[in-house]
């Protein structure tokens, strides 16, 4: 969620909200400048990968709520994952940053719930107050924590050292897809979203304009060739601002823990984003509950930026 509205009902009846199941592509273009504009604003994209993603697709199953002014300028938006019931409805909301405290969050978030058939899942990236205040009004508790580490290129990186028999080689897309999702699924088994990528979930990314095959690097073991661990960079570029790179997806094998492996893996990655890309700083997500994974990391020099919280209901 990224609004900023009042408590009380000021702005009741301010918002026309209408559903869709498919948005037209100039409705996505709207919502995208929307996304973008109260990103800019509030230091914190509103809109994650997955839903980006999604509104690329028209095939992807989704409900859209959008808000419009009576001259049908849109101000709000809010975009429900329907895609796995027995977990509840996935759900972000952005409101304009132009058309704020006037009623349009509440009337969006109120809409969410009339078409929500089960619990609903909601993020507020940023952890902005006003969201904080809206969830506790319409009964939603904090449920999980996302941090966002940075740290700065410039300072001293560790000499990425592999163990003995263990080699390091880019991505190959084609040849590794299958083997890779096997390790990230086992890395990740407890995680809500990263556990569960299919195919078509790497696939998509492999064919995004950020992907770089040489930043998506793999730890395999000599001879074998098995795959035991691997680090994916990825470097976002946005006009008007200095790029930055990400620790996208960091994992090992259960079976190569306690050898060091991710340490390597992370060194390594944060060294081809410096010495390749010629970056100057790089962040990463983690769950606030993950507590050796954010250990790990503040070993590393990284420290936190922002917060993204989980909001549920039901």
């Amino acid at each position: 969620m990224s609004s900023t509205e009042p408590t009380g009902d000021a702005g009741r009846g301010a918002a026309e909200v209408a559903p869709a199941d498919r948005l037209t592509p100039d409705e996505v273009t709207e919502v995208l400048a929307l996304a973008r504009a109260a990103g800019d604003a509030d230091g914190a994209d509103p809109l994650d990968e997955h839903v980006l993603l999604r509104l690329r697709d028209p095939a992807a199953p989704a409900v859209h709520l959008t808000a419009r002014t009576p001259g049908g300028a849109l101000t709000g938006y809010a975009h429900l994952d329907t895609t796995a019931p027995a977990d509840g409805v996935g759900v972000e909301l952005v409101v304009h940053p132009a058309h704020r405290r006037r009623g349009t969050g509440r009337a969006l978030a109120r809409a969410v719930l009339a078409a929500a058939t089960g619990p609903v899942r909601a993020w507020a990236h940023g952890d902005h107050p006003s969201a904080a205040a809206l969830a506790v009004d319409l009964g939603f508790t904090r449920a999980r924590v996302l941090w966002q580490l940075r740290r700065p290129l410039t300072a001293a990186l560790a000499e990425p050292s592999l163990p003995e028999g263990v080699e390091l080689r880019a991505f190959r897309p084609g040849e590794d897809d299958e083997a890779w999702l096997a390790v990230n699924n086992a890395a990740f088994a407890q995680h809500p979203e990263q556990g569960r990528w299919t195919l078509d979930d790497l696939r998509v990314r492999l064919g995004e304009s950020w992907f770089d095959r040489a930043g998506f690097l793999l730890a395999v073991e000599s001879g074998t060739g098995r795959l035991l661990g691997f680090h994916w960079t990825k470097v976002h570029e946005r006009p008007g601002s200095a790029p930055i790179g990400e620790v996208y997806v960091l994992g090992v094998d259960p079976s190569a823990h306690r050898g060091g492996l991710g340490r390597v893996l992370t060194a390594a990655g944060l060294t081809y984003l410096r010495d390749r890309r010629g970056l100057d700083r790089v962040m990463l997500y983690v769950d606030e509950s993950n507590t050796g994974a954010v250990a790990l990391y503040e070993r590393t020099g990284f420290a936190r930026w922002s917060a993204h919280v989980n909001y549920q209901l039901g």
